[in-house]
């Protein structure tokens, strides 16, 4: 997967700065900040990010942060990675950032709901809260925010090989 943009110029990590890259789910934006990754986004994703918070465009390969990125992502998508080794870092509110860790702690393969979030914060009450929270998320190529194909494809790429030689279908 090659990162590509409009410019083409050489910058250090000390800004926020975005650029697009293919993946095999689509164009994919990868937005940094000093020296973590800040957000993932597809297309149509829900809460597309204002252009302030999207930084100037720079070339994703000469970023260390962005291609790193751009490669984990790839190798995830391909099926060789199951583990990032990614600086990350949200800006949410306290309840959002405390979901968003909640999701950082999900181990690969292993599926939850927002009801099981909420009673991890301790009220299941709180499940449309988490889910909002969820899709709020910059970083997750999860949930809903995606597009249900993208969905689909991180669901059955994350299931575990006895679960799918148990389906019939």
């Amino acid at each position: 997967m090659t990162a590509t943009t409009k410019t083409t110029h050489t910058i250090t990590p000390t800004s926020r700065r975005h650029c697009q890259t293919s993946t095999v789910l689509g164009e994919l934006t990868l937005v940094a900040d000093d020296d973590a990754l800040v957000g993932a986004y597809f297309p149509h994703h829900w809460r597309w990010p204002k252009a302030d918070v999207l930084g100037a465009a720079v070339d994703g390969a000469n970023d260390p942060v962005l291609s790193a990125a751009a490669a984990q992502i790839e190798e995830y998508l391909a099926g060789d990675r199951t583990e990032f080794e990614l600086r990350t870092a949200t800006s949410g509110d306290p309840f959002a950032e405390r979901v968003w860790q909640l999701l950082r702690t999900i181990p690969y393969g292993v599926t939850t709901t927002y009801g099981a979030l909420a009673g991890q914060l301790g009220d299941r009450a709180l499940a449309q809260a988490v889910g909002r929270a969820v899709g709020d998320n910059p970083i997750s190529m999860t949930g809903y925010a995606g597009g249900l194909d993208r969905k689909r494809f991180l669901l059955d790429l994350e299931e575990p090989a006895e679960v799918k030689a148990g389906r019939l279908f």
